[in-house]
């Protein structure tokens, strides 16, 4: 049971005339939130993390003995030792479940279903090891589970299975090379990355085997009504993300897909409070992160491809076709700050000349440097947007987007250091985007008592390369 406490200072000062306009916002990005999963997967490409389980009554053991009984018998059947020999390894790696029927001459079989997933169910073991729990998620590239790692000391991690499909087996083979270098590199796991255990290629499902962590912080934000997160909270859980995503830079690394659902919480419990509405409001208890997902990212020597990133989060050199670098996910990094901060997409838009709309309302006019050097000059006239403000469109992006500081919750300082920090982060041309190691030295990660000392201490090591 989850503990109680009367609702305090957290609310940031929030005013009434404020509230009612969150919440309509928020409605209308309900609503489009089928598009926003859609775009990137089903939402659940990302599903590193616990959710409530019921252990079944499998014994391991038992079964594991069993199936290797099963097995011999088998083999012996099947001829000389030879053929026994060379069947052992190509079946070393199997499903207990396929073994358990009413035959005991029934061999060992892996199937798919017709999308290339691995059928399995819960009490299943993988490469006499992993035994399945529970599933955690499901995205287009396969899903996640939740298992146990009988060489971990029964430890629970989470095992990512990729479909049996060639593009989503390639993806995640340039994956495992990405966490195998951070792995090499940041042994201790200081830098908040997610670590990679293990990875196995089972019966052509590439394997891949985390530690298991909570809820995303989208996922988090979702279940408590897209309720943002305090300023405090922000804090930390920004100060964390620029260390990680520093660590990829300063290592010629770019994650070009970070987004509230690719950044988890090490442990999602909460308090409850009730808000001046008496509505329920979950509080996070502890605001430690990791970021996860790294089948996109791109070292620098490695091919970039034209578009990258999730559309909400993409930058405008991303848009323009400009090329890009690891600016980039410093501008990523500046609308997820936003949206933790009110609890709904700053770029809420699924086309590219809205989406630059939204920037001109929001953050001024595109730099005419960009718009002369662009490809995409279909976007501009005589150079400006090409935009019709009179238009169902333009009066959308009128009606629901606003000059960046007018989102202000509160005139406190601190706010206006988070600001200027986003701001930074979002300028329109990469080469004068604030850099991250400027960004952690900000006055914003200044103002938190103890914050910032408390997770510098995890012994920061920068400038190694691992993109050889």
């Amino acid at each position: 049971m989850k503990h109680i406490h009367v609702y305090g200072e957290n609310y940031d000062n929030r005013s009434a005339d404020r509230r009612p306009y969150d919440r309509r916002y928020c409605e209308g990005y309900r609503r489009m939130e089928f598009s926003r999963e859609r775009e990137h997967g089903a939402g659940a490409a990302d599903c590193y993390y616990a959710r409530d389980f019921s252990p079944g009554g499998y014994s391991y053991r038992r079964d594991h003995e069993r199936d290797r009984s099963e097995r011999d018998d088998s083999y012996r059947r099947k001829g000389s030792r030879r053929k026994h020999k060379r069947r052992r390894r190509r079946t070393r790696s199997y499903s207990p479940s396929t073994s358990r029927s009413d035959s005991r001459t029934q061999a060992v079989c892996v199937r798919d279903d017709e999308e290339g997933h691995l059928i399995c169910r819960s009490g299943d073991v993988l490469q006499e090891r992993y035994e399945i729990v529970s599933t955690l998620g499901e995205g287009t590239f396969g899903r996640v589970m939740r298992c146990i790692d009988h060489r971990r000391g029964g430890a629970h991690v989470a095992l990512k299975i990729i479909k049996n499909v060639e593009k989503y087996k390639e993806a995640a083979r340039l994956e495992i090379n990405v966490l195998e270098k951070i792995n090499e590199k940041d042994p201790e796991n200081k830098h908040l990355c997610v670590q990679m255990f293990d990875w196995f290629d089972y019966h052509g499902h590439m394997c891949i085997s985390f530690e298991l962590l909570a809820l995303s912080t989208f996922d988090f934000l979702k279940e408590n009504n897209y309720l943002p997160y305090s300023i405090s909270q922000v804090r930390h859980m920004a100060y964390q993300l620029c260390l990680a995503v520093k660590f990829l830079h300063e290592n010629k690394l770019t994650h070009t897909d970070l987004k509230p659902e690719n950044i988890l919480f090490v442990n999602s419990d909460f308090t409850m409070t009730y808000n001046v509405e008496k509505r329920e409001e979950r509080t996070v208890k502890s605001t430690a992160v990791r970021v996860v997902d790294f089948g996109s990212a791109t070292f620098d020597h490695e091919h970039h491809s034209t578009i990258v990133s999730t559309r909400h989060y993409r930058a405008p050199e991303v848009i323009l076709e400009m090329g890009w670098s690891q600016p980039c996910d410093v501008w990523s990094i500046g609308c997820i700050l936003f949206e933790y901060y009110l609890g709904f997409t700053l770029f809420q838009t699924h086309d590219n000349r809205e989406h630059l709309a939204m920037m001109e309302r929001i953050l001024g006019p595109v730099p005419s440097r960009m718009i002369r050097k662009t490809r995409k000059q279909k976007y501009f006239y005589h150079g400006r947007l090409d935009w019709d403000e009179n238009s169902s469109a333009g009066r959308y992006v009128r009606e629901n987007c606003k000059p960046l500081r007018r989102y202000l919750l509160s005139e406190a300082e601190e706010h206006h250091q988070l600001f200027d920090l986003i701001e930074g982060m979002l300028e329109y041309e990469p080469t004068k985007r604030l850099p991250l190691a400027s960004a952690l030295r900000h006055p914003f990660f200044q103002s938190g008592s103890g914050m910032a000392e408390q997770t510098a201490s995890k012994n920061w090591e920068g400038n190694r390369d691992i993109s050889r």
